[in-house]
C-alpha cells in the first residue's frame, strides 16, 4: 500500500483560511487532512494548494503532444486542463480527437477533451475534415469526452441553424457544459445567443462586455496567451464575480510554457492586490465545478492533486504531485517522454510553389481593405492603406509596413488567396506557418515574392512547420504531426521555436509573437478582416469580399 504524509501551510479555498498541517495520501487518494491550529500558519513551512487548471486551451498551439505539454505544464503547478482538440479535428476529423486523448493517457497528467463543434469553422474557407451533428454526438457519447467546445458560429447559434441546435441540444442531453465564442458579441443578440445554452466566453476584450455577459449568466474565461492577452483588462472581474471567473490561455506557443503557466496568473493578480483566496478558486476550483473535472481540490477523500508553493505572492511551484505521484519537484519535471506507437497523423497534399503565382496584378480589386494585425489582440482593423505600385504589379512597402500576406491551400493544389497587412514590420525576407487558425491552410506574411515562395515551399517539403527566410537563409521548426505539433522533446522544441522568433524580430518584426499573431490573421470567426484560402473575408458581415 502506497502511503506517504506532506506537512506545510494548507490552503482551504472554500473556508478561506490557511493552517499549519499535514495530509496522508493513501493509493492516490488523500486519506486525512490535520489541522496543527485553525488559522496558524508556520513560516518556516511552505504552502499546500490545489493545483492549477488552464480551463479552455488548445493543446495543439503549444507545437507539442498532449504528453510532452504534460512534461512542461507540471512543472509550473498545472494538474490539468479543459482541452479544445478542434485544431486537428480541422486536419484529421474523428481521428485526430481519438490521438490526443489517447496520447494525454500515457502521461499521469488531467486533460479533459471536449467535442468541437465547430469543424470547419465556417465554410468560407478550406479545411480537411467535417464533423457533423452526428459525429458530435458520438463524441458527446464517450465519458472521455467532458463538454462541447466552443460554439464559433454563433451567428448560427442565434437564427436557430439546425446543426448547430442539435449539437447543443446533445450536449444538454448528456449534462455536459457548452462553452461559447462570440468576440464582441453584445445586446439582443448576445441574449439569443446565452438562451441556447452556452455558458461560457472567453473572447471579452474589455471589462464592459465581459460585465454583459456575466449579467446574462455565463461565466468569463480571462485569457492570458501567446498571442490574445486580456488579463489587464478583465482582472477585476474578480473582485465581485470570483465564482463566476477562471483563467485560461487559449493558444500558448512553446517558448511561454516553459517560462510559466497559470501560476504567472495568480502572481500577477496578487501584485495588484487582488484577494489570494478569490484569486485560487478561478485558478484551481471553478473550473472543476463547472465541467464536473476529476480532479482533487484538496479534500479528504479527493484524487491527491496539490501542489507545493514556496509563498502565495510569487507563486513559485516547489512540486506537483497528481493522483498521488510526484510529476515534478524544484523546476525538473519526473514525467517521462512518452514513446509514440501511433503513425503519425496528417492531412497534407500540395504541390510547391513559384514566385510567379504570388504577383498581385493591378486588376485586383485594391478597395479592398489591409488588414491591420494588433499585437497581444486576436481582432484585426480594417485599414485604408495602399500598397506600393512597382510598374503594373503591387508589392510590399516596408517603409509604411504594407506587406503581402498569402494563405495557400494545403489540402489540395488550388489558386493562392493574396492580400496586404500592416503591423508585422518586416523589412526584408518572410515567416510562414502550417499552423492557421482554424482551417490551417498556410499563411505567410514577407517582403518580397522570392522569401515569400522559400517559407512556403519549406513548409510544403516538410508537410507542416512554421519558417522564416531571408538573404537566402532558410529555417524551420518542422511540424509532422498534422501540421500542428512536433513530436519532440517539448524543452527542445520550446527552444527551436524561441530561434525562431528571433530570426523573425530581426527581420524587423516588432510584434511580441510574430508566429503567433501569424497563425490567427486566417482566423475568420474573429473580426474584423482576415484572409482565408479562398480570399479576403468580412467578420462584420460574415463574408468574402
Amino acid at each position: 500500500m502506497n502511503t506517504y504524509t506532506t506537512q506545510g501551510n494548507i490552503v482551504n479555498i472554500a473556508e478561506k483560511i490557511i493552517s499549519a498541517g499535514e495530509i496522508v495520501i493513501q493509493n492516490e487518494i488523500i486519506t486525512s487532512i490535520s489541522i496543527h491550529k485553525k488559522g496558524l500558519i508556520n513560516p518556516l513551512l511552505p504552502y499546500i494548494c490545489p493545483g492549477f487548471i488552464d480551463a479552455h486551451v488548445h493543446i495543439e498551439s503549444s507545437m507539442l503532444l498532449p504528453s510532452e505539454f504534460a512534461r512542461l505544464a507540471v512543472v509550473h503547478g498545472t494538474v490539468g486542463t479543459v482541452s479544445d482538440p478542434h485544431e486537428i479535428a480541422n486536419v484529421c476529423g474523428m481521428e485526430g480527437v481519438r490521438f490526443m486523448i489517447e496520447n494525454g493517457k500515457k502521461v499521469p497528467f488531467k486533460f479533459n477533451f471536449g467535442a468541437p463543434s465547430c469543424v470547419p469553422a465556417t465554410f468560407f474557407e478550406t479545411a480537411g475534415a467535417v464533423l457533423n451533428a452526428d459525429d458530435v454526438s458520438e463524441l458527446l457519447k464517450d465519458d472521455d469526452i467532458k463538454y462541447l467546445t466552443e460554439m464559433m458560429n454563433f451567428p448560427g447559434a442565434i437564427s436557430g441553424d439546425a446543426e448547430v441546435i442539435k449539437k447543443i441540444n446533445t450536449a444538454h442531453k448528456f449534462e455536459k457544459p457548452v462553452d461559447g465564442h462570440a468576440p464582441g458579441l453584445r445586446g439582443d443578440d448576445l441574449k439569443k445567443y446565452v438562451e441556447r445554452g452556452i455558458s461560457t466566453d472567453h473572447e471579452c476584450f474589455t471589462i464592459e462586455e465581459a460585465k454583459e455577459k456575466l449579467s446574462l449568466g455565463m461565466k468569463i474565461l480571462i485569457r492570458e496567451g501567446s498571442a490574445a492577452k486580456n488579463f489587464n483588462e478583465l482582472i477585476p472581474l474578480i473582485e465581485e464575480h470570483a465564482d463566476r471567473i477562471m483563467f485560461c490561455s487559449d493558444d500558448k506557443h512553446p517558448d511561454s510554457l516553459v517560462v510559466g503557466h497559470i501560476n504567472n496568473l495568480c502572481s500577477r493578480a496578487v501584485e495588484k492586490g487582488y484577494d489570494v483566496f478569490k484569486i485560487l478558486q478561478a485558478a484551481c476550483i471553478n473550473p472543476i465545478h463547472h465541467y464536473k473535472l476529476d480532479i482533487g481540490m484538496l479534500r479528504v477523500g479527493d484524487p491527491a492533486d496539490f501542489i507545493i508553493l514556496e509563498d502565495l505572492k510569487n507563486f513559485k511551484v516547489l512540486a506537483t504531485h497528481i493522483n498521488g505521484i510526484q510529476v515534478s519537484k524544484d523546476g525538473d519535471s519526473f514525467i517521462e517522454r512518452s514513446k509514440l506507437n501511433e503513425v503519425l497523423l496528417n492531412n497534407f497534399s500540395c504541390e510547391p510553389i513559384s514566385a510567379i503565382d504570388l504577383k498581385i496584378g493591378t486588376i485586383t480589386d485594391h478597395e479592398n481593405p489591409v488588414i491591420g494585425c494588433l499585437d497581444g489582440q486576436l481582432i484585426t482593423l480594417k485599414k485604408k492603406l495602399k500598397p506600393r505600385l512597382v510598374g503594373d504589379v503591387y508589392e510590399s512597402d516596408t517603409e509604411n509596413d504594407v506587406l503581402k500576406i498569402m494563405v495557400v491551400n494545403r489540402y489540395h493544389s488550388a489558386p493562392i488567396a493574396k492580400g496586404f497587412v500592416n503591423g508585422f514590420g518586416l523589412k526584408r525576407g518572410a515567416i510562414a506557418s502550417s499552423v492557421a487558425h482554424d482551417s490551417h491552410n498556410i499563411v505567410a506574411v514577407g517582403v518580397d515574392d522570392e522569401s515569400l515562395m522559400q517559407s512556403i515551399n519549406l513548409i510544403i517539403r516538410h508537410k507542416g512547420g512554421i519558417s522564416c527566410v531571408s538573404d537566402s537563409k532558410e529555417d524551420i521548426l518542422t511540424l509532422p504531426v498534422a501540421g500542428l505539433m512536433s513530436d519532440g522533446d517539448g524543452y527542445e522544441v520550446a527552444a527551436m521555436y524561441s530561434e525562431l522568433d528571433r530570426k523573425a524580430k530581426l527581420l524587423g518584426s516588432s510584434l511580441s509573437a510574430p508566429f503567433m499573431s501569424l497563425s490567427f490573421m486566417a482566423l475568420l470567426v474573429i473580426p474584423h478582416v482576415k484572409l482565408s484560402d479562398k480570399g479576403l473575408f468580412d467578420g462584420d458581415e460574415f463574408k468574402l469580399y
